[in-house]
């Protein structure tokens, strides 16, 4: 599901306008994200929790030689799911029922799009299939090259 389709979703089964929704949605990341770059957890009961984790510089080892090494420190963003999210997901509680009258009809006029999409997928794939012919052409002179040259240093070893 992407943006479009969540905010289409979540209009329907508020009965609230798209647009509105839309505005929520862009608000909650922004207001998310500004909190959880400060520092501070971010924490929506039942559903997840976004977090800035800090690590220290510590010591590791490599784990094909057994040598020490220093691990640097560093920042990462970490999004735990939490146990009402869980049950939900692995089945132990029912998943709340969505009205779909609104997204059955976005989505049947957003089918020729999909289809047009669909077909702008095989064009992008044409252009990476002639990188590699070309690479190839390219490594085909200097195939020759090595090969004129071996007969010529074996030649004086015959000797």
């Amino acid at each position: 599901m992407n943006r479009r389709e969540l905010v289409t979703a979540v209009a329907a089964h508020s009965g609230t306008d798209p647009k509105v929704v839309d505005g929520v949605l862009r608000g909650f990341t922004d207001v998310v994200l500004a909190t959880v770059t400060k520092g501070d957890p971010v924490v929506i009961s039942g559903f997840a929790k976004f977090a800035k984790i800090q690590t220290k510089a510590r010591m590791g080892r490599n784990p094909a030689t057994g040598a020490a090494i220093r691990i640097k420190a560093s920042k990462k963003a970490r999004i735990t799911p939490l146990k009402g999210f869980k049950d939900t997901v692995l089945g132990a509680t029912p998943a709340p029922k969505l009205t779909k009258p609104a997204p059955a009809k976005a989505t049947a006029a957003k089918a020729p799009a999909k289809k047009a999409t669909a077909a702008k997928a095989p064009a992008r794939k044409a252009p990476a299939a002639k990188a590699p012919a070309k690479a190839t052409a390219a490594k085909a002179p200097a195939r020759k090259a090595t090969a004129a040259k071996a007969p010529a240093r074996k030649a004086p070893a015959k000797r």
